[in-house]
C-alpha cells in the first residue's frame, strides 16, 4: 500500500514525514529542512504529532497511537525487543543480538529497516566501541540525530 504523508512536523531533529496507512501510523521519515510543514490531515496524523511533540518535550511521554507494521518475522521480532528497552537506556548489538539469539549485523540490519524511528527507539541500541549506526549510515545528520534522541532521554534521570 501507498504511503502517503499526513502531516510533516518540524522538530528539535528537523522534519518529520508522518506516513499513514490503513488509519494506523505507518512510517516517520526524516525529511530535508526545506520540506515545508505540513498541518494534520485526519485525526490520527493530529494524534501522531501531538504524540511526537510531547516526547520531545518529555522523554517518557507513553506513545499510544495503531501501528501498521511490515516487516519479516525476524525485523518484527526485533522491533518488539527494542519496544522493551527503557527511556535513556543503551543496549549494544551484541547485547541485543545474545538475548535474541542471533547475529550483532542482524540486529543492525532490523534496526536499518525500522520504519517508525522514535516510536520504536532503535536509537538505543548502540555499538560497544561507540554510537553505532542510525537510519543506515555511521556518520553525518542521522548519527546526529541518534546522539540528540539519546542525550534527550538521559535528560529523564536529571529532572526533579
Amino acid at each position: 500500500m501507498r504511503v502517503r504523508y499526513g502531516a510533516v512536523v518540524a522538530t528539535p531533529v528537523g522534519r518529520l514525514g508522518i506516513g499513514i496507512v490503513n488509519q494506523a501510523l505507518a512510517r516517520i521519515e526524516f525529511l530535508p529542512s526545506q520540506q515545508p510543514e505540513q498541518d494534520p490531515d485526519s485525526n490520527l496524523a493530529e494524534q501522531a504529532v501531538t504524540e511526537l511533540l510531547n516526547y520531545f518535550n518529555d522523554p517518557a511521554a507513553p506513545f499510544t497511537l495503531p501501528l501498521d507494521l511490515h516487516g519479516t518475522d525476524f525485523q518484527c521480532r526485533v522491533w518488539s525487543y527494542l519496544c522493551t528497552l527503557k527511556v535513556g537506556s543503551r543496549v549494544s548489538y551484541g547485547d541485543a543480538a545474545k538475548r535474541l539469539a542471533t547475529a550483532a549485523r542482524a540486529v543492525g540490519g532490523a534496526c536499518r529497516a525500522n520504519p517508525l524511528p522514535i516510536i520504536i527507539p532503535c536509537h538505543r541500541i548502540v555499538s560497544a566501541q561507540g554510537w553505532g549506526g542510525y537510519a543506515g549510515e555511521v556518520d553525518g545528520n542521522n548519527l546526529d540525530i541518534k546522539r540528540w534522541l539519546l542525550e534527550h532521554e538521559l535528560q529523564i534521570g536529571t529532572r526533579s
